[in-house]
């Protein structure tokens, strides 16, 4: 392995354990039951991914998929729903963002800030709330987590697909209380998932070249009951001059280590 390689695994590595670890300081996670690194847990089938891709640049409109389109948790991933959510409350009202709301989702989206998405799922309404705005944006596929666990909506990779498309698209008319997000509202979500700290960078982007723009969200989540993890990335990349919007999801991972292995497998797999 070259010195290059090396310095890259070794901030992975690093950058997988701090997350990991701030989940774990803000009680979102609970320690994992002994097992062989690379495996499921006994009595539990083998880990499972679902990818959607769609080519911005090509002649269809219809995403390809790969693997089984079923419902997956979140976990992070919505951030970017309720950043949607957020932002059509404000467009309703005539008005941009306030300060406070900035200053929410921004760490919402760039660190994956698990205060800021408690205080913005109160705001959008929680579940109710985040399904009025996915009928706006076409989603017809994600239920909202019960009560306060945002984290335990579920998706799929083609409603992901869609969500994507409300956010990376252009054009198109918006009214107020009706439509989806007007040119501002979807650059902000764009820059913001343009400005993912590097140590969250890892996911959909590994499909497209290291030098190439990325703009993305990810997910994380161990679940307590299990002790396995559900592993997410969504976003856009670029590969030869093609732009495309990604979604991959993906639960049944023994360690985070193995979940973002097995989505970045996948998402690259997927865009070749």
């Amino acid at each position: 392995m070259s010195s290059r390689s090396t310095r890259t695994a070794r901030t992975k590595a690093g950058a997988l354990l701090a997350s990991a670890a701030a989940l774990l300081s803000a009680g979102l996670l609970y320690p994992a039951p002994a097992m062989a690194a690379g495996t499921a847990s006994s009595g539990h089938p083998p880990a499972h991914a679902t990818a959607a891709v769609l080519d911005l640049d090509g002649t269809g409109g219809t995403p390809v998929l790969h693997g089984e389109d079923r419902a997956y948790d979140t976990a992070s991933i919505v951030k970017v729903d309720i950043l949607a959510a957020l932002l059509l409350r404000a467009q309703d009202a005539g008005r941009q963002l306030t300060a406070q709301e900035k200053g929410r989702a921004e760490p919402m989206i760039r660190r994956s800030d698990n205060a800021a998405a408690n205080a913005l799922w109160r705001q959008i309404g929680r579940a109710p709330g985040l399904a009025a705005a996915n009928k706006r944006l076409g989603l017809t596929s994600t239920t909202g987590g019960p009560g306060g666990k945002w984290g335990l909506t579920r998706t799929t990779a083609s409603d992901q697909i869609r969500l994507l498309r409300a956010v990376f698209r252009t054009g198109g008319t918006v009214r107020a209380g009706s439509g989806g997000l007007d040119a501002r509202s979807r650059a902000y979500v764009r820059t913001l998932m343009g400005q993912v700290v590097p140590e969250q960078s890892w996911g959909v982007s590994a499909a497209g070249p290291e030098d190439a723009g990325r703009a993305l969200k990810n997910g994380w989540l161990e679940r307590n009951t299990t002790g396995l993890w559900d592993v997410n990335s969504v976003g856009r990349v670029t590969v030869k001059g093609h732009r495309y919007l990604v979604a991959v999801l993906s639960d049944g991972s023994a360690s985070m280590g193995d979940g973002v292995s097995l989505v970045e497998r996948t998402a690259r797999a997927a865009v070749s």
